[in-house]
């Protein structure tokens, strides 16, 4: 098997893992019509975005070193909710269109699941209801909110720490 492919196979399993069998994995309460909540001036869609790069979530520690919460820098601490834009390169997948979930990595030559990969280098991106992505290989553009989310594999290892909830991809 390649390297991206095992790379592709252990995302789909933490996928399935995580969000039970393809069901949407559970998410922040979103308030339902007609619910009262935040005002049109804080709504998600007005507040700015704020542009970011995979060096703004860049943690002090070795390749395959296992995580802690304490290692999260003040910069990431300030970015937690935040709506930002994040540009990196979407990890390949059998489906093609309509991604609704994927993982967005820093580089399109590096895979960030498996040994030595280093857990700051992903993003994993679950669209919002009524979104979704295209597959590319060219590198893209991902608005949405940033979250710290711990998502471990079967084995209890950290696959990922990083969620975005995914409004837009260009």
């Amino acid at each position: 098997m390649t390297h991206s492919l095992v790379c592709t196979a252990t995302f789909l399993l933490a996928a399935t893992v995580a969000t039970g069998c393809g069901r949407p994995a559970a998410g922040p309460a979103r308030p339902q019509a007609g619910a009262t909540g935040p005002t049109a001036a804080t709504r998600p869609a007005e507040t700015p975005i704020r542009e970011i790069t995979f060096d703004d979530i860049k943690l002090e520690m070795q390749k395959g070193e296992p995580f802690e919460p304490g290692r999260l820098t003040p910069r990431v601490r300030e970015l937690e909710r935040q709506r930002v834009r994040i540009r990196g390169y979407i990890l390949p997948s059998f489906q093609q269109s309509g991604l609704t979930q994927f993982v967005l990595v820093r580089d399109n030559q590096e895979c960030c699941f498996g040994p030595g990969a280093a857990l700051h280098d992903c993003v994993v991106v679950r669209m919002r209801p009524g979104r979704s992505a295209e597959f590319s290989i060219r590198p893209v553009a991902v608005v949405g909110l940033f979250r710290v989310e711990e998502l471990r594999g079967p084995d209890g290892r950290h696959l990922a720490i990083y969620a975005l909830d995914g409004e837009q991809v260009r």
